[in-house]
């Protein structure tokens, strides 16, 4: 093997990066002009937040020209993000511009100083389009890595200033959405989730005289049930409400049909038409859709989960899904009945052996969880609460989350022992320390294709591939791998929120910060590391195998021979990328595929057409974040790196601002006011390490001809550098970590706080709502002014309201009459789903409406049509829209 051989097959070669660099271009220049011309015509697509039948949520429409709209999105101001999704969107936004901002003078500075140093009047052998830019091109002048030297200082500082200037920035950011009124008076802001709370505390009053030392006191509190089968059965009666649904719309649309073909067959022979009165005939509902033509299904047979076509008992599915709500809602009404009958008063030794523990409650239905939902009268009292130190045992209410909501609670991770959840936790990261070992061979060999002309010469049965054309070896080495390698990362999220729910993290948005890190450790180690030495896998491994201790020394060695597969990832992200972000020709595409498939009742069009996309910032933040420490790693090394990165975060800058104000919509129950923020900047203080570790390694390993150490005062100074850049970032965590986790007292007096403890709303439990019921009259005719809501049964003994009153468990209801079912589980309180039925002109929906009431079961042809052709189309959202 030649040394040309060699030194070709050191890396992928410029013809590979520009082949990359035309490809990505092209599909660039193609997908923004799509773009440009559909999103004029497809603003349900493109601009959804401006389509959504709701005024009042209904954003402005994006007024730009039809060529101009780049400029007239590049003038629109970021900030308006945070008035339409919050911090997290707000702030991820901004660390888009902070990047800017960062690499803006490294780009200039380091094209303008190193890509002179290290490609004018080098005698390097063999080094030729981008490799003549690299670190190493200069190994035979070591005099010139005083400009590597000075620069990553002069960067690294630069760095420094940013970040600092960012923290202060988040941190006032978060403050002030905690005391903005419109959050602060939100019962998310003022409520804590308590976990491993021992028995003795397990009661209403007793939480609320251990919470009474705190300002303002304790306005509500909310016990966890262990519901056993009732979030079974309020399943069961849900999807039956959706079979509902779809057998009824499919009844009215086949009703539809044979009614126009009647008509014109009547028509046809002078006939006139046989209804005499459509609006209330039943007999014509009956004879236009005869039984064989009814919506039908098959039970599943015997000790089978689901059914199959041919087996199992065939059944009229409207008659049947009838009966599954009727007897699902006298089940959850009769386990919601019990749950307000059982006592929660504070337990007492009566087993005599000296402590109070769940063995002296009384053996109860539905018993306690060790957790609980707590409501304070201030808001400073919640964040108090969370920092100090609860109770004198170990592991005792150990576990606090702040600013939670219903929606954003995990119900099945409420009752786990502190114990267990920390053998658990011990578990799931085992779990996910033994898939970065094994994720590492599809990585690797991601990484190995990417250096195929490496492969053809040292392996002679894949000689082959060197005979191959050029443009073909440049697509294999430039586009395939970062394809198959974003493939590969999209699998990984499944996993890693399964290792976090059973790990026992009880709420999403913690999920969320949980996937970001184990996510952002994966994409590091097999997105970049494994990558980078796979790239020289080959050449590397005796060296590993003899000496396993110099794997930095290896990765340092092979850190720039890999750069241009990393510059061609940059290109995909970039260009491919932000570009199909903008077009996001699958969802146009599945937009009508599910609209003629899927959208066949009124409430699945309302989801298609009006459902709220958001983002996983769990996944997003680390996507952003990889490009961020493959920059850093590289702006030194290679630095023409530093431009495409500067250009890619500019692109995806404009990209997220669009998404954000026209189409995204992040509900407030799910947002941290910021948290991922801090996070992202311990992932660029990450790219930092990398980048001044590999540095370090390079400059110690540099050799002067006649073989000794050419570059040991950089490599001194690095050590510097590094140690410089350890103590900042922990000056970075120790100041601004406790403004991230707490709120001042410097500030308390701009939080929310009630005039006076809450004495108007009665004490309920958190897993069995309120002993508060109301019947759909009252719901309807509004409360009355002597209605007062009732005390817990189990502190007052005041008896229950009708049984039938048990379907719809609320415990207060707001100024402009919306229910609020505060912490209880929703098994345990909300009511049966309306079936959403269009109208139709014969007037069988209404019919349909009617005998599903004297069935037991609430329906609706509210906000929803059906035309003679039997097409369906919705007005505005489903009533009940606000409850599920």
């Amino acid at each position: 093997m030649s040394g040309v051989d060699q030194q070709t097959a050191k890396s992928a070669t410029t013809a590979t990066f520009v082949t990359a660099l035309v490809f990505n271009a092209a599909v660039f220049g193609i997908e923004i002009g799509l773009f440009t011309v559909l999103r004029p015509y497809f603003k349900q697509i493109y601009e959804p937040r401006t389509q959504v039948p709701v005024e009042k949520d209904r954003a402005k429409p994006f007024e730009a020209g039809f060529l101009t709209w780049p400029i007239t999105l590049f003038k629109t101001d970021y900030r308006d993000v945070q008035q339409v999704n919050g911090p997290d969107a707000y702030l991820f936004v901004r660390f888009l511009r902070m990047m800017i901002r960062v690499l803006l003078p490294i780009w200039f500075i380091s094209w303008i100083v190193l890509m002179p140093v290290t490609s004018v009047n080098n005698s390097v052998p063999n080094s030729t389009g981008l490799d003549r830019f690299i670190f190493g091109n200069v190994s035979n002048q070591p005099h010139r890595y005083a400009a590597h030297i000075i620069l990553v200082y002069l960067f690294t500082f630069w760095i420094y200033w940013n970040i600092k200037r960012e923290m202060q920035h988040f941190t006032t950011v978060r403050q002030l959405h905690l005391v903005n009124p419109a959050h602060s008076r939100s019962v998310q802001a003022n409520t804590i989730l308590v976990t491993g709370i021992p028995a003795k505390h397990l009661s209403e009053s007793a939480l609320r005289q251990l919470y009474s030392h705190l300002p303002g006191g304790v306005k509500k509190v909310w016990l966890n049930r262990d519901l056993k089968e009732l979030p079974s059965i309020y399943d069961r009666r849900l999807a039956a409400s959706g079979k509902l649904e779809s057998a009824e719309t499919s009844l009215l649309s086949t009703a539809a049909k044979l009614r126009r073909k009647a008509l014109k067959k009547a028509n046809g022979a002078g006939d006139p038409s046989p209804s005499v009165d459509p609006e209330r005939n039943v007999v014509l509902a009956e004879r236009l859709v005869p039984q064989d033509k009814r919506p039908s299904h098959r039970l599943p047979a015997g000790f089978m989960p689901f059914s199959l076509p041919l087996i199992g008992k065939k059944v009229d599915t409207i008659d049947w899904c009838r009966q599954e709500i009727a007897a699902s809602t006298a089940l959850l009404t009769k386990g919601r009945q019990t749950l307000a009958d059982q006592d929660l008063s504070v337990p007492e030794d009566a087993n005599g052996d000296g402590k109070v523990d769940k063995n002296d409650r009384a053996k109860q239905t539905y018993p306690t969880l060790n957790s609980a939902f707590i409501t304070f009268n201030q808001q400073i009292a919640a964040h108090l609460a969370v920092n100090a130190l609860t109770h004198h045992e170990p592991y005792c209410m150990a576990d606090r989350y702040l600013e939670v909501s219903p929606p954003d609670v995990i119900w099945g991770n409420l009752g786990l022992n502190p114990y267990e959840k920390r053998i658990r936790v011990a578990i799931s990261y085992s779990a996910t320390a033994v898939l970065i070992i094994f994720w590492a061979i599809p990585v690797a060999f991601v990484g190995i294709i990417s250096n195929i002309e490496g492969l053809c010469v040292r392996e002679s049965w894949l000689a082959w591939l060197c005979k191959l054309p050029s443009p073909v070896i440049g697509i294999i080495q430039g586009i395939l791998p970062p394809v198959l390698l974003a493939v590969l990362m999209m699998l990984l999220p499944i996993v890693l929120r399964l290792f976090g729910r059973f790990e026992g993290i009880p709420t999403r948005t913690g999920l969320e910060l949980s996937l970001m890190t184990r996510y952002f450790i994966f994409q590091v180690i097999h997105s970049f590391l494994i990558v980078t030495l796979s790239s020289g896998i080959f050449a590397a491994l005796p060296s590993i195998l003899s000496n396993p201790s110099s794997i930095a020394g290896l990765l340092a060695q092979y850190l720039p021979q890999a750069s241009t597969f990393f510059l061609t990832y940059i290109l995909l992200q970039g260009l491919s990328g932000v570009a199909g972000g903008f077009l996001n020709i699958v969802a146009l595409a599945l937009y009508y595929v599910k609209l003629f498939i899927l959208g066949s009742t009124p409430r699945s069009i309302y989801n298609i057409k009006y459902g709220q996309a958001t983002v996983a910032w769990g996944t997003l933040f680390p996507s952003i974040t990889l490009l961020v420490v493959i920059t850093l790693a590289y702006s030194i090394i290679s630095p023409v790196i530093n431009g495409l990165a500067c250009f890619t975060f500019f692109l995806f800058y404009l990209l997220y601002k669009y998404l954000f104000l026209y189409k995204y919509t992040q509900p407030p129950s799910a947002d941290t006011g910021g948290l991922f923020f801090p996070k992202a900047i311990q992932h660029v203080f990450v790219g930092m390490y990398i980048q001044q570790l590999c540095l370090c390694a390079l400059f110690f390993l540099v050799q002067t001809p006649d073989g000794k150490r050419g570059a040991l005062p950089e490599g001194v100074l690095m050590v510097v550098l590094i140690i410089l850049t350890v103590g900042y970032h922990a000056i970075i965590n120790s100041s601004f970590g406790p403004l991230t986790k707490a709120f001042p007292l410097s500030l308390a007096h701009k939080t929310f706080r009630h005039p006076e403890p809450s004495l108007d709303i009665q004490d309920v439990d958190g897993g069995s709502g309120s002993n508060r019921k109301e019947t759909a009259e009252e719901i309807e005719e509004g409360p009355s002014p002597t209605d007062k809501p009732r005390a817990s049964s189990s502190e007052s003994g005041a008896e229950h309201a009708p049984h039938s009153d048990y379907d719809d468990v609320f415990f207060a209801r707001g100024p402009d009459g919306t229910e609020d079912y505060g912490f209880a589980q929703p098994a345990a309180c909300l009511p049966q789903r309306i079936v959403w039925i269009p109208d139709d002109s014969l007037g069988l929906g209404r019919e349909e409406v009617q005998t599903n009431k004297e069935s037991g079961v609430k329906a609706t042809t509210q906000n929803a049509k059906m035309d003679e052709h039997g097409n369906v189309d919705v007005t505005s959202p489903p009533v009940d829209l606000a409850k599920f």
